[in-house]
């Protein structure tokens, strides 16, 4: 939700040169005279598509209507938008690029969160980062609806964008995949994702309901009052305690989750407990590992370097088809909604797959039609039916292999840097979205030229996903060794050729965490 607020707070409705001859009148009869499309086009040109130019008008001072200036006022159409940033500080025509910038700035503070609250959380913990991050989302998210000039609403974005999206996302995300086993990483992975569209449609509901764009950032911030209660309900992550050697911390929280699920089996706490630790040995170095650690070994920096473009590439795509949402045709809420909406499809159908047909066949899949559906509806006439219709379904593929992304980069890295890499695939997610909005303004050359860049660049990501190993069915890796060995060998194509090599023989399977007994009792 924080992260697509722009979409309604600083909405851009049509608009067009404000007609002193005209719209002064209008104003003057309290809006109940309202110039015609044949008055205005004695003032406004028309532009290809036979409407008027939002940004041009007759000379006044010229003799004929052979020059046109850029206008210095706007008359902006209030059918759906009554205010907006946009609308406030007319970000529109040689200014859009100001507009533009607000979501750049947004997504840059999302790429330094992720880069250094994902470090900070595999350090200090994913409980400490998940709710200060979530109290600073609070504070901000409130206080950027009354910034009252553009430079400190820049400062409040970049910091809302650090807390409001990488600090609790990413480390929630994280902290979800390592609660649960094997057999609940689809579910609630997905439904991690699921949350994320749900977002989206609240966007949208609040944007239809609140006309007042300062009322309805304060209501978007006050959602962060959802995740304060966490530090008081959410236990740390039993991994990442065992990681650092705070091994009674996680026997604990095992042991509290095992009877809370009340299926009659106790944990043995002192199997693990005994001073005598030769069933663990830990790494060396391991509680010190960091994000270089994922570019020190070749098989670690070959998956490192794979999984960030296919973030960048899920990102720049999605984000690029969601920020287009106001520029289809129909009411812009709706359309909105709809987009949130029809992501949950992929995600029901991911759910079932995801654990039959594996997490590489289908991140690739995904991500080469969603491709393939953006060069498409880049060639169809702008708001037609079928254009519509080509990104939404656009939207629905990558969503779905977002979603899974998410879930796979989890399983690929090692615990001791999963908080890591999954903080540099959101950077470069970030670094994806910060540019989406700069590569929109091209269509001011070529209304094709953007979705042409979102769909080739998911093209390539989705080819290049098939080198990476496939994670299903397998032991999330704990150490820096056992991420190196982890699937090495092991691609879509040596799979085909019955060569698949996963080298999970080149390390002792991972230590089972808690030793379960039934309960006699």
């Amino acid at each position: 939700m924080h992260m697509l607020s722009l979409v309604t707070v600083a909405a851009v409705p049509e608009h067009r040169c404000y007609v002193d001859a005209l719209d002064a009148a209008a104003a003057t009869g309290n809006g109940t005279t309202l110039p015609s499309f044949s008055q205005l086009t004695s003032y406004i040109p028309l532009n290809a598509d036979g409407e008027l130019e939002s940004c041009l008008m007759y000379d006044p001072l010229a003799t004929g209507n052979d020059t046109t200036i850029s206008c210095s006022s706007y008359v902006y159409n209030n059918t759906y938008y009554q205010s907006s940033r946009t609308i406030e500080w007319n970000l529109v025509c040689d200014k859009r690029w100001m507009g533009a910038l607000g979501q750049t700035i947004y997504m840059l503070g999302v790429f330094t969160g992720a880069v250094w609250l994902g470090g900070l959380a595999d350090k200090i913990g994913r409980k400490k980062v998940f709710c200060w991050s979530a109290l600073m989302q609070l504070i901000l998210g409130v206080a950027v609806a009354f910034t009252p000039e553009y430079i400190s609403f820049l400062v409040l974005r970049y910091l809302y964008g650090i807390f409001g999206s990488a600090g609790s996302y990413i480390t929630g995300f994280v902290l979800t995949m390592e609660l649960v086993g094997p057999s609940k990483r689809t579910p609630c992975g997905i439904s991690f994702q699921g949350a994320f569209a749900g977002g989206i449609m609240l966007v949208a509901a609040w944007g239809a309901l609140i006309p007042d764009r300062m009322i309805l950032q304060v209501v978007y911030g006050l959602h962060g009052l959802l995740l304060v209660a966490h530090w008081w309900i959410m236990d740390e992550s039993p991994r990442w305690l065992w990681m650092q050697g705070r091994k009674r911390e996680a026997v604990d929280i095992v042991d509290r989750a095992v009877r809370m699920n009340g299926r009659g089996m106790n944990v043995d706490k002192e199997y693990y407990l005994v001073e005598d630790k030769t069933t663990y040995t830990e790494e060396s170095g391991a509680t010190s590992a960091g994000l270089g650690d994922l570019f020190k070994t070749p098989n670690l920096r070959k998956m490192t370097l794979n999984v960030c473009l296919c973030w960048f590439a899920n990102s720049i795509t999605y984000y690029g088809l969601s920020l287009s949402a106001g520029k289809l045709s129909g009411n812009p809420f709706l359309i909105l909604f709809l987009m949130g909406l029809v992501e949950f499809p992929s995600y029901i159908s991911i759910s079932y797959l995801l654990d039959k047909l594996g997490r590489r066949s289908i991140t690739s899949s995904l991500m080469i039609v969603g491709g393939i559906c953006c060069i498409v509806a880049a060639y169809l006439q702008r708001g037609s039916t079928e254009s519509t219709s080509i990104v939404m379904f656009g939207k629905l593929f990558i969503a779905g292999s977002f979603a899974v992304i998410y879930n796979y980069s989890a399983e690929l890295f090692p615990t001791v840097v999963r908080n890591s890499a999954m903080g540099l695939g959101s950077m470069c997610a970030r670094l994806a979205g910060a540019l989406t909005p700069m590569i929109t303004l091209l269509d001011s050359f070529d209304p094709k030229i953007p979705a042409v860049i979102f769909g080739v660049i998911s093209l390539v990501s989705g080819t290049w996903v098939l080198f990476l190993p496939e994670t299903m069915g397998k032991p999330m890796p704990q150490s820096l060794m056992d991420g190196e060995n982890f699937g090495r060998g092991d691609t879509a194509f040596s799979s085909c050729m019955g060569r698949n090599k996963t080298h999970t023989e080149d390390f002792p399977p991972p230590q089972q965490m808690v030793p379960l007994r039934k309960n006699s009792r």
